[in-house]
């Protein structure tokens, strides 16, 4: 299994231990994880995922990227900043970028304009995009688009991560791009809502699996904090609702993230 979208190096690992980020990927690869993709959110967190991939990095990947709740006013120098710090690491993805309208839409406008920016970024350096879109999928959907005019017309490939919208989202989403999805433990919820609908409409060729740890611990782990060793009670389920045995959807989820990711 690949969990393509993980924070294994924050600070819940490694304050009681020193060593307990290096420990997460090691149960993780115990429990039949073998890579683990390990996104930026800003400038700080570029350094300690630079720091966590040099410890093991025959299994973990990096993605640079600033994420739209930390965009401020100096958000160019910010981004100019991450990709300095991980530029050397070979990154596999740009991300985790996007729309936050869940915290404050009081900075949509520069939002927009930093999602846009990361987008023409990853099509200039022929990089995927991990988007990360919270009650904001017109507007994602918008920056998509402007990116498209601003460039060749296409992209490279995109993933909505932490996927738990409608089918009439992914329905939404693809009249302007074919993405990826990413699944994670909220698909496991009893109040998952229309979820499970929306990963039939997706279907296993366009699904990627991920914990977006240390968050949304899956059922039977739901109150823990959660670790990328978890992402096989959300291939289960995600097997379950698709009617395929576990093992079908671990290669198909797998082959899929190494195809976007290019691994």
């Amino acid at each position: 299994m690949v969990d393509t979208h993980t924070h294994l190096y924050m600070d819940s690992f490694s304050k009681e231990d020193p060593d307990g980020c290096v420990a997460a990927v090691d149960r993780a690869v115990e429990a039949g994880v073998e890579l683990m993709v390990l996104p930026a959110v800003d400038r700080e967190s570029a350094t300690e995922v630079a720091a966590l991939h040099a410890l093991r990095p025959d299994r973990t990947r990096t993605a640079m990227g600033l994420h739209p709740t930390e965009v401020g006013e100096d958000w160019h120098e910010e981004l100019d900043d991450i990709v300095a710090i991980l530029a050397p690491t070979s990154p596999v993805a740009i991300g985790e970028v996007g729309i936050d309208l869940y915290w404050d839409d009081s900075n949509l406008g520069q939002q927009k304009e930093a999602f846009t920016a990361q987008l023409i970024m990853a099509e200039r350096m022929a990089l995927p995009v991990i988007i990360h879109c919270r009650d904001g999928v017109e507007e994602c959907c918008e920056c998509i688009e402007e990116a498209k005019a601003q460039t060749s017309g296409s992209l490279p490939p995109l993933v909505f991560h932490s996927f738990t919208g409608s089918p009439d989202d992914v329905r939404r989403i693809r009249q302007v791009c074919d993405p990826y999805f990413g699944i994670n433990g909220v698909v496991t919820f009893k109040n998952s809502g229309s979820l499970p609908d929306a990963v039939k409409e997706i279907g296993i060729d366009r699904l990627l699996l991920e914990t977006d740890s240390p968050y949304l611990a899956p059922v039977p782990k739901r109150g823990r904090r959660n670790e990328s060793s978890y992402l096989t009670y959300i291939n289960d389920k995600v097997a379950e609702i698709l009617g395929l045995p576990p093992a079908e959807t671990d290669r198909l989820t797998t082959r899929n993230a190494k195809t976007f990711f290019r691994i």
